[in-house]
């Protein structure tokens, strides 16, 4: 076979016609997801939910409320942090076109629409269709509802360090610091001299002290890997049988496991008691819900045990050196009564931290509820598309048609870069 070279330069056809141009075979998943959407009304839920914040007549059309929802859970299936990145994969790939409903002639919503749609809806739009997909996964006998699993994860904040203020008066870090400065008798501090008086400070960084303008939720916490940043708590709920996450609750970076554990299982009692209201997801979720709970020894504490027994609940905590044996997945001790969190936990927790393209920094709303994106948090699939309308199982989307930068630079404020 003889070798071809690839043309430097292409003269491009003035006309194409339609039935010439490439197609994709679609993505399983995606078709499959397609249609289970649409047997369950999705798009007019949405719509229905949305509708109270759109003008009846005035301006141009706004992008389709089923539209945006699909880019968001396009973000979590991808593994796509910012709103450019999902703009540039929806764009591109062809399997995400159609799951769109997007032609080759239509451009896709850009970065600043998928921005300006999220900011405009309120977090409670956002519950509703959360709330929607779970009962979706309920009537499917994806979500039993009896053992939970709860993790968290810290989350860098899109703020930077340096830009913190003082909590009373709101001088800056760097006035601070000048004012000790003359405070100790150097007149016209340089930069060497801040920095040294700077070192000798104890408590330095002290969150009853500093707050950022412009996120005064984040706190200023040291991450797993030993740096210090300004930083959100992000703790997941997990149904342990199919891995889909119940509630999810965004904290201070600074709060601990034990304290934080308490609003989690409340946001998660909550998820259950809305879906027992519907009579055929009731019918399909066990009649032990939120019997069971799975934590790590973090959250071991004799004020969390007192609590949940007293609920009447079976408490159930991971300890270190107590497993015996591996049973389905899971690790139980001799006794039986301890179990480790699975990796639906780990699961839910690196999708917005350590997966590529994870949340590296995030810009949450305020920590009063469940965060925005929930919806695509919800529906968490695993393994075989084939398996969504069938048993119990859990599904996964297998990587994309096309690769994509993954957007190294995640966004701030409508898709601008974030602050370094």
């Amino acid at each position: 076979m003889a070798m071809s070279k690839r043309p430097t330069e292409k003269q491009e056809d003035l006309w194409v016609p339609t039935e010439a141009l490439a197609r994709s075979p679609g993505h399983p998943f995606y078709e499959r997801l397609n249609g289970l959407l649409a047997e369950v009304g999705f798009d007019e839920f949405v719509e229905a939910a949305c509708q109270p914040f759109y003008a009846a007549k005035n301006g141009r059309p706004s992008v389709a409320p089923g539209v945006y929802m699909r880019m968001l859970m396009i973000g979590y299936f991808e593994g796509l942090d910012s709103e450019r990145g999902i703009a540039w994969r929806c764009a591109d790939s062809l399997s995400l076109r159609r799951f769109l409903g997007y032609g080759l002639s239509q451009e896709t919503p850009d970065h600043s629409t998928l921005c300006r749609t999220r900011q405009r809806l309120p977090a409670e739009v956002h519950q509703e269709v959360f709330t929607f997909v779970l009962k979706v996964l309920a009537e499917k006998g994806l979500l039993r509802g009896e053992t939970i699993g709860v993790d968290a994860t810290t989350l860098e904040a899109n703020a930077a360090l340096r830009s913190i203020v003082r909590r009373q008066g709101g001088e800056s870090y760097q006035d601070f610091l000048v004012r000790l400065a003359k405070e100790s008798g150097i007149e016209t501090p340089t930069r060497e001299d801040l920095a040294r008086l700077d070192r000798k400070r104890p408590k330095k960084g002290s969150n009853d002290d500093w707050k950022h303008p412009h996120d005064p939720d984040a706190r200023i916490t040291k991450m797993k890997d030993g740096r210090t940043h300004l930083a959100h708590k992000a703790e997941h709920a997990v149904d342990m049988d199919s891995g889909a996450v119940l509630a999810v609750t965004v904290q201070p970076a600074t709060r601990g496991d034990t304290h934080s554990v308490l609003e989690t299982m409340k946001a998660a009692a909550e998820s259950v008691s809305r879906l027992e209201q519907d009579p055929v997801a009731a019918e399909q979720l066990s009649r032990n819900t939120l019997k069971e709970w799975v934590a790590d020894k973090g959250y071991h504490s004799n004020d969390t045990v007192s609590l949940i027994q007293g609920m009447g609940l079976k408490e159930l905590h991971q300890r270190a050196g107590s497993w015996q044996e591996a049973l389905e997945g899971e690790v139980r001790s001799a006794a039986g009564d301890v179990r480790e969190p699975s990796a639906h936990t780990q699961r839910a927790r690196q999708s917005a931290d350590e997966t590529p393209g994870g949340a590296d920094r995030t810009q949450l709303r305020a920590h009063s509820g469940d965060r925005g994106d929930a919806p695509h948090l919800a529906a968490r699939a695993r393994e075989d598309p084939q398996a969504l309308p069938g048993a119990r199982r859990s599904l996964q989307p297998e990587p994309g048609d096309a690769s994509d930068p993954r957007d190294g630079n995640p966004a701030g404020p409508c898709g601008a870069p974030a602050e370094p």
